[in-house]
């Protein structure tokens, strides 16, 4: 077994207790990389060798600067990092390196990481398939002709292939959540504020979005989840740092959880992704918990419209310039122009109309909260897709009426910066993974994390290795 199957945690552990140094960890990334991910395609923008082997060197008799001391880590490709290429997935940016670090890079630089490379998305993060004209697109470890999903496709392969420990992303519609069903690992959205933006732009009314942790055990995603939280003074609505990889111990006996399900069919599912998320219920249940059906809260349209007019019309702000230059313009995807060209048409008064809908909508899932402790939905409404699909424009002979239909199912949460946990519940009958979101209250991060330990514990599920990966090492590298 490689030191890249090692949880972050444990890697940190042995580091920490010198039983491991620095540079065997990075000896053992640089073996696994050019095997697996010419294939997979997760990191791009990889560091020379030569130089990561001398920094990781460098670190193997300092004292650890933070739980991250010497571990390999590759950032997505939305956040800056200083010296190393990102690009945003954009032509526009193909050869931009940064002068500074984004705060996401920052915090992570502090906790002693080694930036390896970048981790691939879609261009500007937009859609839940991480292709872009600069690096191409990331296939899943667990089927390389399907797509790994986005826009943290490349954080979440990467996972999946044992190429990185532990990983940062973002989720404005699910790109925390959507990628992690994907690829058999966790994902998790944080209430909105607690990992704070950098101040660019807009950080007043830019509440849709948020950085988050990924990791293939939830104590992995809360260590992580500590060194990227805590206020930012340059921006407003902070929260305190907390922690939370410590206090993950909980008897769930008593617990009440409310299924959501499809939410009454508003958003269908695939054959299948519904039966596999009762099997994650259950466990649920065989530890205590009781599971409730529930009836869609709120009209699924209205979340919707408050959605694509909020989403456009931030996108339309913070993108117009680009859409404004014609050269520029024709270098853009087309779902990008759709946002901007659609957020142009949104009125003040939509705006408004869509910002009480969001309320509405925050005060019943208030309601709901008074009698359950934790909501559940599916994480993806799909199967992983042909990797040269763009999208999928029907689901169960629904047509997708945008490109970003097919994963409404995230809107709820979403719209309103609730902590979600997307966690695995194992394979389909093609053997493709999937997994369900596991919902609390706004700032109930710490125990919808302790939640997902005890099932975490229970299933184990990332340690079902992609079989292509597995065979892949056992010709490629020494056992």
């Amino acid at each position: 077994m490689s030191l890249m199957d090692e949880s972050a945690t444990a890697l940190s552990r042995l580091i920490a207790s010198r039983q491991v140094s620095p540079s065997e960890v990075m000896a053992a990334y640089l073996r696994r990389l050019p095997v697996l991910n010419d294939e997979i395609n997760a990191i791009v923008s990889p560091r020379d060798p030569d130089e990561l082997m001398a920094e990781a060197r460098a670190l193997d008799d300092q004292p650890p600067m933070g739980w991250l001391h010497g571990l390999p880590l590759a950032v997505k490709d939305l956040v800056a990092v200083r010296g190393l290429r990102t690009t945003y997935g954009s032509p526009l940016y193909r050869d931009h390196v940064p002068d500074t670090d984004d705060l996401v890079a920052a915090r992570l630089r502090v906790a002693g990481a080694i930036f390896t490379g970048k981790t691939n998305t879609p261009e500007w993060g937009h859609g839940s398939h991480s292709f872009n004209p600069v690096f191409g697109v990331t296939r899943n470890p667990y089927d390389l002709a399907r797509t790994a999903g986005g826009s943290s496709g490349g954080a979440a392969a990467a996972l999946a292939a044992r190429l990185v420990p532990v990983a940062d992303g973002s989720d404005m519609m699910g790109s925390l959540r959507n990628p992690a069903a994907f690829c058999n690992v966790y994902g998790f959205r944080p209430s909105w504020g607690l990992v704070p933006a950098d101040a660019e732009g807009d950080t007043f009314m830019a509440t849709l979005a948020t950085d988050g942790p990924m990791g293939r055990s939830v104590e992995d995603v809360a260590r992580l989840l500590e060194t990227l939280a805590g206020e930012n003074p340059a921006v407003p609505f902070g929260q305190p740092r907390a922690t939370y990889a410590d206090r993950l111990d909980i008897n769930l006996r008593g617990l009440k959880v409310g299924w959501l399900a499809d939410w009454g069919g508003a958003y269908p599912c695939k054959p299948g992704i519904l039966d596999q998320c009762a099997l994650g219920l259950k466990v649920l249940e065989e530890l205590g918990a009781h599971v409730e059906p529930l009836a869609p809260p709120f009209p699924a349209e209205e979340l919707w419209q408050a959605w694509i007019h909020l989403r456009g019309f931030l996108n339309a702000g913070s993108k117009g310039a680009l859409w404004a230059d014609a050269e520029k313009r024709a270098l853009l995807k087309p779902e990008t122009v759709w946002e901007i060209e659609f957020g142009r048409t949104v009125s003040a008064a939509q705006v408004y109309a869509a910002s009480v809908t969001r309320s509405r909508w925050y005060a019943k899932a208030a309601e709901l909260f008074a009698r359950y402790d934790l909501l559940a939905m599916p994480s993806a409404q799909v199967w992983p897709f042909p990797a040269e699909w763009r999208w999928p424009q029907v689901i169960n002979g629904r047509a997708m009426d945008t490109y970003h239909r097919w994963m409404e199912i995230v809107v709820p949460v979403s719209l309103i910066g609730l902590p979600s946990l997307a966690v695995p519940c194992g394979f389909g009958a093609a053997g493709l993974p999937t997994g369900m979101q596991l919902i609390g209250t706004f700032g109930s991060d710490a125990k919808v994390l302790t939640i997902g330990e005890q099932y975490h514990r229970a299933t184990r599920w990332p340690e079902r290795r992609p079989p292509a990966i597995e065979s892949r090492e056992a010709e490629h590298l020494p056992a």
